[in-house]
């Protein structure tokens, strides 16, 4: 019964792991690489993320910048920012890109806040289908007489307080991030 809830803590745990992703990849007002992981660039015919060409980094709160090792790949960097759907603007100076993060206008934070509330119900929806998951596993193992009806609700009430955790521990990300994204 205990390896039963250890997989359901890994896979709830794996629910927000994914979560902190979706949200690093958010456009807040503030500059991080993240913004940039996902973009891929077309390199010699392979389309390949920015951070496996070139340094990224932030020298700034409102600047990214992105060096490619190979000067060939300059413009097709600049092209890939140009193209993804964060809207933003790279200017090149031949030796490095520098991409300036704008402020945030209101309409923006509050579409981007529903964005990360999206985030964090499908997060809490695949938590949930972890602890539906368990309770059947469990169900299955008392009848199948692995375990007694006692163990079974003792087991059912384990998974329900692990659920609990985890959809705390999600609306807490959720909270961090609705109060990065609002900041000015």
């Amino acid at each position: 019964m205990q390896s039963v809830l250890n997989d359901g803590k890994k896979r709830m745990a794996g629910a927000i792991g994914a979560l902190e992703k979706d949200f690093a990849k958010l456009r807040t007002g503030r500059a991080t690489t993240a913004l940039v992981d996902t973009i891929m660039v077309d390199y010699y015919g392979t389309s390949t993320p920015i951070s496996q060409l070139s340094s990224v980094s932030v020298p700034d709160a409102k600047t990214i910048t992105i060096q490619p090792w190979d000067r060939g790949a300059f413009g097709a960097v600049e092209k890939a920012i140009q193209t993804s759907d964060l809207g933003l603007n790279p200017v090149n100076d031949g030796k490095i890109i520098r991409i300036v993060i704008p402020p945030l206008t209101e309409e923006r934070r509050k579409e981007l806040v529903k964005v990360a509330k999206k985030y964090t119900e499908e997060c809490k929806v695949a938590i949930r289908n972890v602890r539906r998951d368990l309770n059947d596993t469990l169900k299955k193992m008392e009848k199948d007489k692995e375990i007694s009806e006692d163990e079974l609700k003792k087991g059912e009430t384990d998974v329900q307080k692990l659920t609990d955790d985890f959809v705390k521990q999600s609306d807490s990300v959720f909270a961090a991030k609705e109060k990065e994204i609002l900041e000015i």
